[in-house]
């Protein structure tokens, strides 16, 4: 029993102040969750778990948790500026996102945009050249064709979000750690007025997912940072009373609950008339709701902190990025290649229930083990080869 114990006692200290644990966990878990999504849009298999049910909803709402990976990336980004130091260099911060993203983005884009030219896929030499510039320069969302109608890969849309938003970043950052009540009210006032304007839109499907849209999201996640940074520095690096890991602990299960009844009411809640303007209206509660969970989570009882903290949770985080970019990419390629073998010609539209459930599992093993390959053998090579370049 002491044996079994043990790991549990490794998570009685506080998370360290440079990698906080539990935000693995919820990384892969989101990650996770929207590649199910996408999966299912493949598949149609709504699951159900004994004493919970059917599990639809979540499949219907999986998108939300791109939310919540945006916002996890506002928390990230901004908790090297919780400190009392000087803020990091902004040339460095550039560098250091390039190294992270650009080699496996244009490791997709540019095969992907080969293939394309060579089956026919662009109608004219115009769009394909267009095509190819927004993408190499994260600019795709803002126009119409180029973010509906781009054969490369639709999953890059957030990639694109989350560039447009470094370039603004270290500004905002040290804005925020100076005046932190006025930077945050006029990033979420920006974010709702863009997202007002949205609403209004006869059609919403151009503007709900811009980056401005999400500046609020990013708020709560600089918001949260502070809030764990305070929280450790009033705690101490010791360990952490059981009263407060409690407390830590229920607060943390009530804001899952409280996630659960967003997706649950964005999946079937007809009262704004579209999913995106139920996600136009659920986007800031969402986000102050995961804000929430991810410091309760950093501040609970060991089991849940090694759940969401333990090795297969790091293997999942490492290989999120991965996953992420080409997971829909495969599910999509299997379907179109009639594999898994079915009975039927359209076996997601005539309920086959094995081949759905083969074709999910294999969808997940296959984009796994993909990530995990690419991570490993070509994505952290090559960022270790570029940091020894730039001396990071």
């Amino acid at each position: 029993m002491e044996n079994l114990l043990l790991p549990l006692r490794s998570y009685q200290d506080p998370p360290d102040e440079k990698h906080i644990d539990v935000l693995d966990g919820l990384r892969a878990l989101m990650i996770l969750l929207v590649g199910w999504f996408h999966i299912w849009q493949q598949s149609w298999i709504s699951p159900s778990l004994p004493l919970v049910g059917s599990l639809d909803f979540l499949l219907r709402s999986g998108y939300l948790w791109v939310d919540g990976m945006l916002l996890l990336s506002g928390f990230l980004l901004y908790l090297p500026y919780t400190g009392s130091g000087k803020a990091p260099g902004i040339r460095a911060f550039y560098r250091r996102r390039l190294i992270r993203i650009l080699p496996s983005y244009l490791l997709c884009v540019i095969p992907l945009f080969v293939i394309s030219l060579l089956q026919g896929k662009y109608q004219s030499t115009a769009f394909a050249v267009k095509d190819l510039l927004t993408h190499l320069t994260f600019t795709q969302t803002l126009f119409r064709d180029t973010y509906f109608s781009s054969p490369l890969n639709g999953a890059l849309w957030t990639v694109a979000v989350e560039m447009q938003f470094y370039l603004i970043f270290p500004f905002l950052a040290r804005a925020f750690r100076k005046k932190p009540a006025l930077t945050g009210l006029c990033m979420m006032g920006a974010a709702f007025a863009f997202r007002y304007f949205a609403y209004r839109q006869e059609d919403t499907s151009m503007y709900f997912n811009q980056m401005p849209a999400f500046l609020d999201v990013y708020a709560v996640g600089f918001a949260a940072a502070s809030a764990y940074a305070a929280l450790r520095r009033r705690l101490g690096a010791k360990r952490w009373d059981g009263a407060i890991r409690l407390l830590f602990s229920i607060l943390f299960i009530l804001c899952v609950c409280q996630a659960v009844a967003i997706a649950r009411g964005q999946a079937y809640d007809p009262a704004y008339g579209t999913t995106q303007r139920g996600q136009l209206a659920r986007r800031f509660p969402l986000a102050v709701t995961l804000g929430g969970l991810m410091v309760c989570a950093a501040g609970s009882l060991p089991p849940i902190r090694f759940l969401l903290g333990s090795r297969v949770m790091r293997f999942l985080s490492a290989v999120s990025f991965q996953f992420y970019i080409w997971h829909q990419l495969i599910a999509v390629q299997f379907k179109s290649w009639g594999f898994p073998p079915s009975v039927s010609d359209t076996p997601w539209a005539a309920g086959e229930y094995v081949w759905q459930v083969n074709y999910t599992l294999l969808c997940f093993a296959s984009a796994l083990i993909w990530a995990a390959l690419l991570t490993y053998l070509f994505e952290k090579p090559v960022a270790r080869a570029l940091r020894r370049r730039f001396n990071e």
